[in-house]
């Protein structure tokens, strides 16, 4: 298959429509081409292309910074000797003068296909900001890794940030470059948008089920998502950073596992499975020990629990990592009445509010956690709604 980016490079008739323009590219590490040059050096040696400037999301253009609220300085490339911008630093908006640098911006980031993502909201900032400088913003599109699947709460309104740009669920199923089309769509935005399609994203095959496993390698589009296993569970396993809980940072599994030093595994497993057995479909739970070497936990020994969503177990169609996760709270919340679980600072420069509900987009998850009397049938009372509503409203914006 092709991405994006390997579609403007190989078909000058893309490029035409750049000819003696200027170009920026928003970029990260795993803006690389089909044979692993990255996207800025491929484009500053397309002779049909003027690069004049580039921009990083969180976690900056270089991806090196590891936690969340760790922010990147402007610099200037090394290589090519343009600035680079940084989208996670002083400012989450690109700032007017920057905005003069170019005429044309590609967008070549690689998702995971979560709400909470940072990539997404800065996916609408800059749309925003090229409606109103006059700019035109390109998405070199790519894979939704983990697919089309729709899981989780709605966003509600008055709950926006940065890990919130708008009304979605957490699992979106979409890419980026629908997920601009929907964005112009919903907040009117008046800008020239393109998409450079995918050719040959297949997200409902086996075995990557919106990966290509076995033609791209993958490359991690921040320091804690090390793989497709990840990508599949983020859309659940992200909650964690709003709790006591570890979610692995530190290990060489971030997000696809939880644990801490002062909780029974097995005894969450086996209350996981008495609440809502059919929650946890289409993957295995294992129980484990580790040790974070920073973050949660440092030092500690910890107990825990890994989601396994990969190997002859993984279902696809009924892995619901969201419910999964909610559903490990839950049990925990029941086996240890008084566990200090919800975690109180401002999460991405939300103040004010339990980083749970920002991340969640609303008290709802939080509130059916800490209920005793609330079952699985009272959280899908709320979700199934919510999901249903949202194939319904990205309907008209999918591209494949």
């Amino acid at each position: 298959m092709k991405f994006g980016i390997d579609r403007l490079l190989t078909e000058p008739e893309l490029r035409r429509a750049l000819e003696g323009r200027r170009v920026a590219l928003l970029g990260h590490p795993a803006s690389v081409t089909g044979d692993l040059t990255h996207s800025m050096d491929a484009l500053a040696a397309c002779p049909d292309i003027r690069l004049t400037a580039a921009f990083g999301p969180q976690h900056g253009m270089k991806g090196d910074l590891q936690d969340n609220m760790m922010e990147s300085p402007d610099e200037t490339d090394a290589v090519h000797g343009i600035p680079v911008f940084s989208l996670y630093g002083e400012v989450r908006r690109p700032r007017g003068q920057w905005m003069g640098t170019f005429d044309v911006l590609l967008v070549d980031l690689q998702d995971v296909g979560c709400r909470i993502y940072t990539f997404v909201t800065t996916l609408l900032y800059v749309l925003e900001a090229a409606a109103q400088h006059g700019k035109e913003v390109w998405v070199l599109d790519r894979p939704n890794p983990a697919g089309r699947p729709i899981e989780g709460l709605t966003l509600l309104p008055g709950q926006e940030s940065f890990v919130g740009a708008g009304p979605m669920p957490m699992r979106h199923g979409m890419t980026l470059g629908e997920m601009g089309q929907w964005f112009i769509h919903h907040f009117k935005i008046d800008v020239d948008y393109r998409v450079i399609t995918m050719e040959g994203w297949r997200p409902d095959e086996a075995p990557g089920f919106g990966w290509p496993l076995l033609e791209r390698p993958w490359i991690n589009p921040s320091p804690n998502a090390p793989n497709v296993s990840m990508a599949r569970a983020y859309a659940g396993t992200v909650m964690l950073e709003g709790t006591t809980l570890s979610e692995g940072r530190g290990t060489t599994r971030p997000l696809e596992l939880f644990g801490a030093p002062d909780i029974d595994a097995r005894k969450v497993i086996a209350e996981m499975r008495r609440l809502a057995p059919q929650w946890l479909d289409g993957c295995v739970l294992r129980d484990l020990w580790f040790q974070p070497t920073f973050h949660k936990h440092a030092g500690q020994l910890c107990n825990g629990v890994q989601i396994h969503c990969e190997g002859p177990a993984y279902d696809h169609d009924s892995f619901r990592p969201w419910r999964v996760q909610a559903l490990a709270f839950k049990a925990i919340r029941r086996l240890y009445p008084d566990y200090s679980l919800w975690r109180d600072f401002p999460y991405e420069y939300a103040f004010g509010r339990l980083a749970i509900d920002v991340i969640n987009g609303g008290p709802g998850l939080r509130e059916w956690v800490d209920d005793a009397g609330a079952g699985a049938g009272d959280l899908d009372a709320l979700t199934v709604p919510d999901e249903a509503a949202w194939a319904e409203e990205r309907r008209d914006h999918l591209l494949y």
